[in-house]
């Protein structure tokens, strides 16, 4: 009984040190030397045009991932450097602005089924300056398709930055990359290096986006205090893994709950809120609803406390297992009414979920 309880010690202490993160480290962006890079002559996929995504581009890049092929890396490098400098530039909190006679599109959960993700466009158009998009976290991990969802997500933003928008989720963070694939896809792929630059774009994904200054949108949930002004979301700094309490955290880790009040998370992180909650805050902030994801729902979505809190999941059949719908919410600037459609999972490559997990998780 001894030697087992130690060597579950030594098990978690190996654990915890594989998951450590040095906040000392150096940028990983400023090792990296493009020019060094040579694109060999047998190359024939994807290509920026004077290092710049395009239209074609972005054409070529989803039909080379649907194939199971791969972008160069050089490609691939220049636009995690570009997107990097896209998303430092942002703020904690923005703000979207969508016309009376526009049409605006929420998706949730992507989590690395990619096959889902090319359906999502099939259903309701590929991105653009008249079709604009926000995917609201959790674009990786689990599914073992989590390169080709990230580069596609980060090739629209590069496209069209002003009408293609991206929020953190808790599994944009490098703890999670570690245990639940991401980071090891990525080695897979590519390498160890790039999984560093991913977490460092990471960490500049902005936490929250308010539209119309009436809807705000964010990947977990709301506060363990009432008074928590959208001003306190602008002036959070995000550059940093995610702390285990706060603001920062909650948004990315909280969940309603049907019964008032608040109680801890059975995550374990952040917490549940009741609708008692969320009219305090949407009411102390002139808000009329807000939108989050974060949980797998039958259907793809939830409308919770009174029609003030919705959660949108765009993960069908999520790890292959779970039988669920995913969904997507469209609206109009004029009345912000959520519209919901949903849609099954669609065939993919037979690569099962977890593929690149890390180890350490039978260890847990």
């Amino acid at each position: 009984m001894k030697f087992n309880e130690c060597n579950k010690i030594v098990r978690r202490v190996a654990f915890e040190k594989a998951i450590a993160v040095d906040d000392t480290k150096k940028s990983v962006a400023d090792d990296i030397n493009l020019d060094s890079m040579t694109i060999e002559d047998n190359y024939i996929g994807p290509k920026l045009e004077d290092g710049k995504v395009t239209k074609k581009f972005m054409e070529e890049l989803t039909s080379a991932f649907k194939d199971g092929k791969k972008l160069h890396r050089k490609y691939a490098y220049k636009m995690l450097l570009d997107i990097k400098e896209i998303f430092q530039n942002s703020p904690s909190l923005v703000y979207i602005d969508v016309p009376p006679d526009s049409k605006f599109t929420v998706c949730g959960d992507i989590h690395g089924q990619y096959y889902d993700l090319l359906n999502i466009f099939e259903l309701n158009g590929l991105p653009s300056e008249t079709n604009p998009y926000l995917f609201n976290g959790d674009f990786v991990d689990r599914g073992s398709f989590s390169v080709e969802c990230i580069f596609t997500l980060f090739g629209f933003k590069l496209l069209y930055p002003n009408h293609f928008y991206m929020s953190r989720g808790n599994h944009e963070s490098e703890t999670m990359n570690q245990m639940y694939g991401f980071e090891g896809e990525v080695r897979s792929k590519y390498s160890a290096q790039m999984a560093e630059l991913f977490t460092e774009v990471f960490n500049f994904l902005p936490l929250a986006y308010c539209i119309n200054k009436k809807i705000l949108v964010m990947h977990g949930g709301l506060f363990s205090q009432d008074d928590v002004t959208l001003e306190d979301i602008e002036k959070t700094d995000r550059n940093r893994q995610p702390p285990e309490e706060g603001i920062m955290c909650e948004l990315l880790w909280s969940d309603p709950q049907p019964q008032k009040g608040r109680s801890p998370s059975k995550r374990g992180v952040g917490i549940q809120f009741g609708p008692d909650v969320t009219k305090k805050f949407i009411t102390h902030n002139n808000l009329d609803y807000i939108i989050r994801s974060h949980e797998v729902k039958a259907e793809g979505y939830e409308v919770m406390h009174d029609g003030k809190c919705i959660t949108v999941f765009s993960a069908p059949n999520y790890c292959d297992t779970m039988g669920n719908k995913g969904a997507f919410i469209t609206m109009n600037g004029r009345d912000l009414k959520p519209n919901f459609v949903t849609y099954s999972a669609v065939p993919h490559p037979n690569v099962k979920p977890m593929a690149y997990a890390s180890n350490l998780l039978a260890f847990m």
